[in-house]
């Protein structure tokens, strides 16, 4: 039986971690990896203490923090669901394991959204890819194309254009990216532009050989002759373990307090999984950092009564 169980290790869930143990609360981390989306980021410069640092790093930092204090950590198991029956929580993994806990907090973070077009599936891992800063120096000189148009597909444009011999960059809408980040986009010379182009299907046997979209405009379909296509069209939030214990709102997040609470008492969410505004990592981190609190403080009333 643990004081806290948290389900995720990324900026959210390390924190929450180090602080409950800290408060000297039995505490289990469970998550299918270590670090969540800051994995992704080559470079943060707006976290403090840090004028830059690569994602990866930063969250090694993270993790050799929280490894100062006696936390269980499961890591490779992911959180599937959470029940509650008298008073007790109950986090399931996909792997049918089951763990009980006085206190939740999910820090489950968000996944990327997929196309959901033909050959996408069949080819990630093999030229279809969502991570640009994880794999672009396996592109070096190739042709790739990314798909999306706000600030996370240029970003992963901008990325690419140092690496790959040709970059397209393909948005079923004009940009909606940051100015600065499209004019410098614009100024590469090896990048191609292409709004209202509809991405129809991803082509390759073994790997990505091409992608087909259509020019919505002239109403025609064009092959692009890349090796690599990069998906950036936005995160959904990991909030399925949740079921229906809790109201999620529109885009799928759980809603929490300003105090990190869920409807059900001893139910806690933090980080991007969550309705709090303004997704970045040191948001996340505080966030974890007031739920494991509010837990400890749950705890203490749950004590006392």
């Amino acid at each position: 039986m643990y004081d806290v169980i948290i389900a995720g290790a990324g900026p959210a869930g390390l924190t929450a971690a180090v602080y409950s143990a800290r408060k000297q609360r039995r505490t289990l981390l469970v998550s299918k990896d270590m670090g969540g989306q800051p994995n992704w980021t080559l470079g943060v410069e707006n976290y403090m203490g840090y004028q830059f640092i690569e994602g990866p790093e930063l969250m090694r930092k993270f993790l050799d923090q929280a490894r100062q204090f006696p936390i269980d950590v499961r890591v490779g198991e992911t959180a599937r669901a959470i029940s509650l029956h008298k008073g007790i929580f109950t986090l399931a993994t996909e792997g049918e394991i089951s763990y009980e806990g006085l206190t939740i907090i999910a820090a489950t973070g968000k996944s990327p959204r997929t196309l959901n077009v033909p050959g996408e599936k069949s080819l990630i891992g093999r030229g279809v890819s969502y991570c640009a800063t994880c794999d672009a120096p396996f592109f070096r000189g190739r042709d790739v194309a990314v798909v999306g148009g706000g600030n996370s597909a240029v970003g992963a444009a901008l990325d690419l254009v140092k690496v790959a011999k040709h970059v397209y960059l393909i948005s079923l809408t004009v940009l909606t990216a940051d100015h600065v980040l499209v004019k410098k986009l614009g100024d590469s010379p090896n990048t191609t532009i292409l709004t209202g182009h509809e991405t129809l299907s991803i082509i390759g046997e073994e790997l990505v050989g091409g992608l087909v979209v259509r020019d919505l405009i002239k109403n025609r379909e064009v092959t692009l002759e890349v090796e690599g296509v990069f998906v950036e069209i936005g995160l959904s939030p990991n909030s399925g373990l949740i079921g229906d214990l809790v109201p999620l709102n529109s885009l799928g997040e759980i809603e929490v307090s300003c105090a990190n609470e869920t409807i059900i008492p001893g139910l806690f969410a933090a980080g991007d999984v969550t309705n709090v505004p303004e997704k970045q990592i040191v948001v996340a981190a505080g966030e974890g950092a007031k739920a494991a609190l509010q837990a400890h403080r749950f705890l203490q009333r749950q004590r006392d009564a």
